[in-house]
């Protein structure tokens, strides 16, 4: 599910269900024009509507990040929203980049997913066994 098809008393009754979020980041830097700053959005977007379409009852996506995580002070603002994200009740976080290796190990999520090299196209079957993977071993709490 999408964040804006949630309102108060849906997420009440749903939560339970829906325990792991859909992060998006984009990987902007602010130098692109706009059809560069399109085509980066719309290869994060090919890499999460697999899983957004395979695991709809189960999970949220949220609004994107979208601007770049170049220096340390970005990657602790993400990492400090993933623990927000947490503390609401996401058991699970996954990252969403459509960037070639733009993710680091850093992120505090419970599961990266990226392409390798430019033009990768999603493999929905691994990506799905990993969530499957995620989802067998105990949740983080914080």
């Amino acid at each position: 599910m999408k964040f804006s098809e949630l309102n108060e008393a849906s997420w009440l009754e749903l939560q339970h269900y829906l325990d792991t979020c859909l992060l998006p980041v984009s990987g902007l830097r602010g130098d692109e024009t706009p059809w560069e700053a399109t085509d980066k959005i719309a290869r994060t977007g090919q890499w999460l509507a697999p899983i957004e379409t395979s695991f709809h009852g189960r999970t949220v996506t949220l609004p994107a990040y979208h601007y770049d995580l170049s220096d340390e002070g970005d990657v602790t603002r993400l990492n400090n929203l993933c623990s927000k994200l947490r503390n609401t009740g996401f058991a699970y976080i996954i990252v969403v980049c459509g960037q070639p290796e733009y993710l680091s190990n850093e992120i505090v999520a419970d599961l990266l997913v990226q392409p390798m090299v430019l033009d990768e196209q999603p493999d929905v079957d691994s990506i799905r066994s990993q969530i499957a993977m995620l989802w067998r071993k105990p949740a983080v709490t914080q």
